[in-house]
């Protein structure tokens, strides 16, 4: 036990950074495991759209939307999300694929959703950008 503590004095920085990285794992593994959507890849997310059906919806702002965009997808920016809720009510048994840019704003929609009783809701990791890094088509310009 000696040892232990003679060696995290000597090398507080290197304890210090191992703590700090176990801790933000565990947070990590416990706020994945009590979000109530579930994550999905720009791959799976083909998958499901080959398969499934499901409604995709785009959170970005209009500009980012005009530049590329999945095929179909119902663009609700996330600001105007609360005040669109009666656009896409009609989906909340379904399955709802959220998607942004970079995947950082879906999580906010996604967690609007589930609040506002959609009951399948996917957050598509990565958002457009790792959708287009994958080489995956996009529709340019607005519907």
């Amino acid at each position: 036990m000696e040892q232990y503590i003679e060696f995290a004095s000597s090398h507080w920085m290197l304890v210090t950074a191992f703590l700090a990285v176990t801790y933000f794992l565990i947070h990590d593994i416990i706020e994945t495991s009590l979000r109530k959507y579930k994550s999905i890849s720009p791959m799976l997310t083909v998958t499901r759209l080959n398969s499934a059906n499901p409604i995709i919806l785009d959170v970005r702002d209009a500009g980012e939307y005009k530049k590329g965009h999945l095929a179909d997808a119902i663009h609700i920016p996330l600001t105007s999300l609360d005040s669109s809720m009666k656009k896409i009510e009609l989906y909340k048994s379904d399955e709802v694929i959220v998607t942004c840019q970079t995947g950082m704003r879906s999580t906010s929609a996604c967690d609007k959703l589930i609040k506002a009783g959609f009951t399948n809701v996917f957050n598509m990791t990565g958002g457009m950008q790792s959708w287009e890094e994958n080489k995956l088509p996009v529709v340019t310009g607005k519907k």
